[in-house]
């Protein structure tokens, strides 16, 4: 079992910048892939950002260039930078997890959220 609990949310002005946490605790073999989505209100939750445990990234399209995903395997902490924020980034956004069990069964992580408010 795996419990992720982010971080690291808050009101900022558009251009601004927010720096998110997510760290995952508890029994586990390996925390495979990692990402953030984020869901406003009345829109679907969407993919914001994933890392694999190697470090490959992928971003949705409306963040690219602005926001940076990193992680620190040893700390099983994925992190977001979010820079030249924008109210549309206004969100709640939750941290996501692959994580392999004892018996090799991949299962699949939700936190919390926290929210981002980008006011205009």
């Amino acid at each position: 079992q795996v419990q992720l609990v982010e971080s690291g949310g808050g009101l900022v002005q558009a251009g601004g910048s927010l720096r998110l946490s997510c760290a995952a605790s508890g029994s586990t073999f390996r925390i495979n892939d990692m990402a953030w989505y984020r869901q406003a209100p009345m829109k679907q939750r969407e993919l914001v950002a994933s890392i694999s445990r190697g470090g490959s990234t992928n971003y949705a399209d409306s963040v690219k260039g602005r926001f940076t995903i990193s992680r620190d395997n040893a700390k099983n902490t994925v992190y977001l930078q979010m820079n030249s924020l924008k109210p549309e980034d206004t969100a709640v956004y939750s941290c996501n997890a692959y994580a392999l069990d004892w018996s090799m069964a991949e299962r699949q992580y939700w936190g919390q959220g926290t929210q981002v408010t980008v006011s205009s």
